[in-house]
């Protein structure tokens, strides 16, 4: 009979173990967006960030600038990238496989950090 409850007992804790989700990593797919500006430009950037295989994470990256010149706005211009980002578990963060940029991520604010710039989820 003890060994019965032992066992019971085991395997309930098992079930709550596997019921603990990690909030930063169920956090980040979605879509987080930055914006930018100073004298000579105003950018403005958006993540679109979806779960892959095991820890792997692909983000989808979006820009839209525009140079500014004698304070007039020039025309629009446009660039993508992909990145590959592997979640790290122990610190809670990815980082961009390419480059090794750090993305920090802060699930009770809402946003990330990729250095200084802080992208907002939507």
């Amino acid at each position: 009979m003890k060994s019965y409850r032992l066992i019971l007992a085991a395997v309930c804790l098992i079930q709550l173990m596997g019921c603990q989700t990690d909030k930063s990593r169920s956090f980040l797919p979605g879509t987080f967006i930055n914006s930018a500006g100073g004298e000579f430009s105003k950018a403005d950037d958006t993540l679109a960030v979806q779960a892959c295989e095991g820890n792997i994470f692909l983000i989808h990256r979006r820009t839209g600038f525009n140079l500014i010149k004698n304070g007039k706005a020039g025309k629009r211009h446009y660039e993508r990238e992909e990145w590959k980002a592997l979640y790290d578990e122990g610190t809670k963060s990815l980082t961009e496989l390419k480059k090794g940029k750090l993305i920090t991520i802060y699930p009770d604010s809402g946003y990330l950090l990729i250095g200084k710039r802080k992208y907002i989820k939507k």
